[in-house]
């Protein structure tokens, strides 16, 4: 269950009668647990409480019901309870049906309420459910209950009007909600002249069969779509007529409102009746975006940006130096009014801007610096000067734009009675502005500089159907010129296995102009190229994007810096790769990192960030650690002294030549000779999960029998038959030797196996010894007569990081590559003591291996069900080695990096000539 579903569950519990008896269990069931679980619990065989009338669930949490007004000697019976940390049970709650107590046992917060608001509080109990949840789901649980009412409503509104989600149609439909939206929020916060008045006025003059809701919602938006002087000759019903002419965009064109069921009007009062105040348009604008989108459904409420990750990307962009110079200014009058004056100029620009989350956030935080400003130069309640139109943004689909649109305005009005208070606010708030500083359009397709101009002149805005504003905007001009300009969000990144035909046609477009194989970028690379291409047309300019690491590493890395070369850009600072999860329960989250570019002219500092830790660079590389600007290219040879590196052989042969063992067995029975041409053949699968395959191996040095080439006969004809069908020359040539692997590598000798696939999930190179006949299959690879030492390299923790940075990925995994990957590993000179120290690491992590026979590598390097032994084997590897390059152990990934890219830029520099070295 995802968040909005448990709040949905909860809520109807709080709605139902209460049965002291029933509770525990209904709550439990609320947060997902199944049917045979609440039934274990209720016969006692899972109930751990020793408790009379309470009900324990292991590891997660112990519930009690009481008599009227015992709740909290209830609930220190439950903290008290031996039960209690012996089942180690992280909530501990208490209800009679009228109060309600909970507390969360590590960390000691407390929910006191009564039993009617507990929904109120469900994202402090969702744990219980798996989810990980971030401090702001906790904090704003009203987002979460009005996106599930939001939700409800709109779903039974399609089922009553289906023709309101076609594709013609649904556009209008999301019209429809952007404007509840509004007027919820505007009776809550006095902007209707006091609270209710749209909820209120539906309840009263709406028949309560529902057959004329729709047309009591049509007039109300009509009243406010005209003016205060047209009300008389639109003849507007009286009490339509309290509503305020709001203007903006927001209420103009078709009134048209679908039909409404009871059910549906029943959930349209119940959506106003929460108190809409609460609303945090941070995150409130992705939610509600998923109530539109089908696919995304499922998932509703989990797929926003928290705050502090948005901050990630804003804070070093630009809020850091802000709030820097904040502080410098003091009780400076002059300073701070130059600070003022620089806040109303900055320009933010997201070209991905979905519902509006980084725009918001952006200015929510220069409000904050502002209202401070203000504040210390005694003019707390001045206007603001800082312009919404100075917050653009792009995004694809309507309705995402709409909410992003609307969205900045609430924070708007949010921060004027924050800082200047609702009278203030009011004042000011109506009429909306009509101007459509959000664009809706393919991002990739327009003209950046056209959306966020370098001047405030020749602005043009093109939108699709943004608030009715038509094909071609009038021109908006910024206000207050001469600002600095960021572009900043976090743009789709698609990897090129997942790009559909549409998606590579923006990309080719894109590119076109570009000097650079690209086949492999991710779609994410376009909102690179393109900002590196419009920031040097502002005077002040910086971008930043949150993008999935694999942009920078492998192959990707050096269209990237090839980019950054081309349009003068430098790195500015980066947040090493971490875990960008959203809050659904068991989600794995993305590898993302966060980059910020500038102008190379710009004398800034570099800062890499590892968390909370910001360390500063002379350089960032292009595969964000500290290093020159260098790609790691391929090599035909090994950097190090270690042996050479090899594909398997291939066989070309449409899976002829692959022999069952059922098969294996009775050809080696009837002619025993043929052990000798049908090999153990080893792949991926065989060797990772055990799977046992043969495979026919014939070669120019293999004399077959006549009884071989009778019984093999049907096998060759059809390898001819397939490859000459082909329609590559190379593979029609193969079928003049139909008898013979395509590409012939085999050697009886022992030899490292090392598979192309690596799992992301698995934390080592899972490589291995193969006997003198197995035969590696490509794109598989060996190293022949590979030697211990060799084995431990390819095992630890330093190769992997490499690896996994130089040689890029196949969708989410590694794709182990001989030539970037192998042939470049940078490795220190080894002693024979060196060796033979990582000699006996290898030989323990392979006897380790061995003592679990017969687990399989899939097994064994499963990471949450690692063999203890095995680990430690790794480990002390890891130490071994990593002693040989430093002296100790390397406190992080980063470390591992900057190490290696160092000796690989020595190792690879060309000497210098004579001459020079005088």
């Amino acid at each position: 269950m995802n968040a909005v579903e448990i709040e949905e569950a909860i809520s109807r519990l709080a709605e139902q009668p209460f049965i002291p008896a029933e509770f525990p269990y209904a709550f439990l069931e609320a947060f997902g647990n199944k049917a045979t679980t609440i039934n274990r619990l209720k016969s006692g065989d899972s109930n751990k409480t020793d408790l009379k009338d309470a009900v324990l669930q292991k590891n997660n949490i112990h519930i009690a019901t009481c008599s009227a007004g015992e709740v909290t000697e209830m609930l220190e019976k439950l903290r008290n309870s031996p039960a209690t940390s012996r089942q180690k049970a992280k909530f501990i709650l208490a209800t009679d049906g009228q109060e309600f107590q909970a507390e969360d046992i590590t960390s000691g917060e407390t929910v006191v309420c009564t039993y009617q608001d507990f929904p109120d509080h469900f994202g402090f109990f969702l744990p219980l459910a798996g989810i990980s949840t971030v401090k702001q789901i906790s904090e704003n649980a009203f987002d979460i209950r009005a996106t599930s009412r939001l939700n409800r409503l709109y779903v039974e509104l399609l089922k009553d009007n289906p023709d309101w989600g076609s594709a013609h149609h649904r556009p209008d439909m999301n019209h429809f909600m952007a404007r509840l939206i509004f007027c919820f929020f505007a009776e809550d916060t006095d902007i209707f002249n006091g609270t209710g008045l749209f909820t209120d006025t539906i309840a009263q003059m709406s028949a309560k069969d529902s057959s004329n809701t729709h047309e009591v919602i049509g007039e109300i938006f009509r009243a406010m779509n005209t003016k205060i002087e047209d009300r008389a000759a639109a003849k507007l019903p009286r009490w339509a007529d309290a509503f305020p002419y709001v203007n903006g965009g927001l209420f103009s064109g078709s009134t048209e409102t679908p039909r409404f069921s009871k059910i549906a009007r029943s959930y349209l009062l119940h959506v106003g009746s929460l108190d809409w105040k609460k609303i945090n348009p941070d995150i409130f604008g992705s939610m509600i975006q998923a109530v539109a989108e089908d696919e995304e459904r499922g998932a509703l409420g989990m797929h926003y940006t928290s705050v502090p990750n948005i901050l990630k990307v804003l804070n070093p962009l630009f809020l850091d130096d802000l709030r820097a110079k904040l502080e410098e200014a003091g009780d400076n009058s002059r300073t701070l009014l130059n600070l003022r004056k620089r806040l109303a100029r900055i320009r933010v620009f997201d070209p991905a801007c979905g519902s509006g989350n980084f725009l918001v956030i952006a200015y929510k935080e220069m409000r904050a610096i502002e209202a401070e400003i203000n504040k210390r130069r005694g003019e707390a309640d001045l206007h603001t000067e800082i312009p919404l139109t100075n917050f653009r943004g792009i995004e694809l689909r309507d309705f995402p734009a709409e909410i992003a649109r609307l969205a900045l305005i609430i924070a708007e009005y949010q921060c004027d009675v924050l800082y200047r208070g609702q009278k203030l606010a009011l004042m000011e708030f109506l009429p909306l502005d009509t101007q459509n500083w959000i664009t809706c359009g393919n991002a990739l397709r327009l003209d950046w500089l056209s959306v966020c101009p370098s001047t405030g002149t020749e602005v043009k805005l093109y939108s699709d159907d943004l608030f009715n504003t038509p094909l071609e905007q009038a021109q908006i001009d910024f206000e207050n010129e001469g600002g600095e300009t960021y572009i900043c969000g976090n743009p789709p990144y698609i990897g090129t296995k997942y790009q559909s035909k549409k998606h590579k046609d923006d990309i080719t477009y894109v590119f076109r102009n570009e000097d650079i194989n690209f086949g492999n970028i991710d779609y994410i690379g376009c909102w690179l190229l393109l900002a590196s291409k419009s920031i040097n047309s502002y005077a002040n300019g910086r971008f930043a994007f949150v993008s999935t690491s694999s942009l920078f590493q492998g192959e990707q890395a050096e269209i990237i810096l090839y980019i950054l070369k081309r349009h003068k850009l430098k790195i500015a600072w980066a947040h090493s790769s971490f875990m960008w999860s959203n809050n659904a329960a068991n989600n794995a989250g993305v590898t993302c990192c966060i980059v910020g570019c500038e102008n190379e002219g710009a004398n800034s500092r570099k800062y890499i960030y590892e968390n909370e830790i910001k360390r500063a660079v002379d350089n960032i590389g292009p595969y964000l650690v500290p290093m020159s600007d260098l790609v790691v290219t391929k090599r035909q040879t090994p950097l190090s002294a270690v042996s050479s590196m090899i594909y398997g052989s291939m066989s070309n042969d449409n899976g002829e030549f692959t022999i069952v063992e059922t098969e294996y067995k009775k050809s080696i029975a009837k002619n025993p000779k043929n052990i000798e041409i049908i090999k153990r053949s080893m792949g991926g699968a065989e060797f990772i999960r055990g799977i046992l395959r043969y495979a026919l191996y014939i070669d120019e040095h293999t004399h077959l029998s006549d009884n071989q080439l009778n019984e093999f006969s049907l096998i060759f004809d059809r390898v001819q038959k397939y490859r000459e069908a082909s329609t590559r020359e190379a593979t029609k040539k193969l079928s003049k030797l139909p008898m013979y692997f395509a590409e012939r590598r085999h050697v009886e000798a022992r030899k490292i196996f090392v598979p192309q696939v690596l799992s992301e999930n698995r934390e080592f190179i899972t490589a291995g010894f193969l006997d003198e006949s197995v035969l590696v299959i490509a794109p598989h690879m060996q190293i022949i007569k590979g030697n211990m030492h060799e084995f431990s390299f390819l095992s630890s923790k330093l190769h992997h990081v490499w690896v996994s940075t130089v040689c890029g990925r196949l969708k989410t995994d590694i794709r182990y590559s001989s030539l970037l990957g192998w042939n470049t590993f940078p490795l220190p000179t080894l002693t024979e003591k060196n060796k033979a120290d990582l000699t006996r690491c290898a030989e323990d992590i392979l006897l380790a291996r061995e003592a679990h026979f017969p687990a399989t590598i899939a097994d064994l390097y499963d990471p949450g069900n690692m063999p203890e032994n095995l680990r430690h084997a790794h480990e002390r590897n890891d130490e071994v080695l990593e002693r040989i390059y430093i002296g100790r152990r390397f406190k992080n990934d980063t470390e591992r990096l900057e190490k290696l890219f160092e000796l690989y830029t020595k190792m690879t520099a060309k000497p210098k000539l004579a001459a020079e070295n005088k």
